[in-house]
C-alpha cells in the first residue's frame, strides 16, 4: 500500500506558513462585449505592480510564452485561455486538459533554471511552495530581466478571488477573470441561500492525510469555509489552520460525516472505516464517509466549485438534490 504523502497536501501544508499578500489589487474593468471577447485581445487595464507574495514585478505589455510551475495557477490560466500559450509546466500539471502536447516540465522544488531561460518566456507564474526552504530558484531568470510571479496558496476564498484577478489582470484579461469569479460566488450564494435553511447542522471530520499521521483543518482554511458554506460544522473549528491530530481527538468528537481526499492510499474511505477503535463513531455507523476529489479540494482556484458540490451533495443529499 503506497503511504507516501502526495504533492498537494504537502503544498497546502507548506503554504499555510507562508505569508500571503494582503494587499488588494485595485482592478478597472472593461465590460464584456458578447461573442467579441477573447483573452488575446488586450483590455485597456493597469498591469500589477507587485505579485500576490508582495513583490515588486514588471510585467510586459505582451506576453506570448507563459510558464507555469504550479497545477493551481496551470487551471486558471487554461480557463481563462491561455492554455495555448505555455511553453512549458511543473509535473503535476501535466494532465491537466487544455496545456499544449509535448511541452516541458519542470520541478515544483527544484526547476532547472537553464532550460526555464532557454524557453524564453515572457511571464513565469510560480508557486509560494518553491521558496519553502527560504531560498529563491528563480532569483537567476529574475535577474536576467524575466517577469516571475509569486502566487502564494490563499487560505481563504476570498484570497482565491484575488489570485485569479491577478492573472487576469496581469494578461488583459480581466474581463474574463471577473467571468471565473463572478461564476464561483453566484454559486456559492445558491449554496448559502440552501444551506440558510439548515436548522440541525451536521458535523464534520475532512481527512486530509490518513494513518498513522492523521492531517486535518481548523479555521482559516478555505476548506473550512466551505463546511460552513453547506451548513455544516468543522469538529476542528476552534483549532487555526492545518493540524495534526490524534484518532481520541477524532473518536471524542464523533463527527457525523467524515470526508477525506487522500488519493495515496488505495481506497482511503474502506481505510477509514475499518480504523481499529473507530467502530462506534457515528459516521463509520452510519457509513457516512465519501472520498472528495483531490484536486477540486487541493487547489486554491476557481474549481474548488466542484469540491463543494460534492461536499454538499454528501453532507445533505436530502436537501442539495441534483
Amino acid at each position: 500500500m503506497k503511504r507516501k504523502i502526495s504533492l498537494f497536501m504537502i503544498m497546502m501544508i507548506i503554504m499555510a506558513s507562508l505569508a500571503a499578500c494582503t494587499g488588494e489589487q485595485n482592478q478597472t474593468q472593461t465590460p464584456d462585449q458578447p461573442g467579441n471577447e477573447t483573452p488575446q485581445t488586450q483590455e485597456e487595464t493597469k498591469l500589477p505592480s507587485e505579485d500576490r507574495a508582495g513583490n515588486e514585478i514588471t510585467i510586459p505589455e505582451n506576453v506570448d510564452k507563459i510558464i507555469s510551475i504550479s497545477p493551481s495557477n496551470t487551471e486558471i490560466l487554461v480557463d481563462l485561455g491561455f492554455g495555448d500559450k505555455l511553453v512549458a509546466v511543473d509535473k503535476y500539471s501535466a494532465d491537466i486538459e487544455g496545456i499544449p502536447e509535448n511541452i516541458p516540465f519542470f520541478d515544483i522544488m527544484n526547476p532547472d533554471v537553464e532550460q526555464l531561460v532557454a524557453l524564453e518566456p515572457d511571464i513565469i507564474y510560480a508557486t509560494g511552495m518553491s521558496m519553502s526552504d527560504g531560498s529563491d530558484p528563480f532569483k537567476p531568470i529574475k535577474d536576467l530581466g524575466i517577469a516571475v510571479a509569486y502566487i502564494p496558496s490563499s487560505d481563504s476564498i476570498e484570497g482565491i478571488y484575488k489570485d485569479i484577478m491577478f492573472i487576469a489582470d496581469s494578461l488583459h484579461a480581466g474581463s474574463k477573470g471577473q467571468e471565473l469569479v463572478d461564476g464561483m460566488k453566484t454559486k456559492i450564494d445558491e449554496f448559502k441561500e440552501i444551506s440558510s435553511t439548515i436548522e440541525n447542522k451536521k458535523t464534520v471530520y475532512f481527512e486530509i492525510a490518513g494513518a498513522p499521521k492523521l492531517y486535518s483543518f481548523g479555521s482559516g482554511v478555505f476548506l473550512n469555509e466551505m463546511i460552513e458554506i453547506i451548513g455544516a460544522e468543522n469538529i476542528l473549528k476552534d483549532q487555526e489552520k492545518w493540524v495534526a491530530v490524534s484518532d481520541e481527538v477524532i473518536v471524542a468528537a464523533n463527527p457525523d460525516v467524515i470526508l477525506t481526499n487522500v488519493d495515496y492510499i488505495e481506497n482511503a474511505v474502506e481505510a477509514i472505516k475499518s480504523r481499529p477503535g473507530w467502530e462506534n463513531v457515528t459516521a463509520i455507523k452510519n457509513n457516512d464517509v465519501y472520498f472528495i476529489d483531490r484536486n477540486a479540494s487541493s487547489l486554491s482556484n476557481h474549481n474548488i466549485i466542484k469540491a463543494l458540490e460534492q461536499m454538499a451533495e454528501v453532507v445533505y443529499p436530502e436537501v442539495y438534490k441534483k
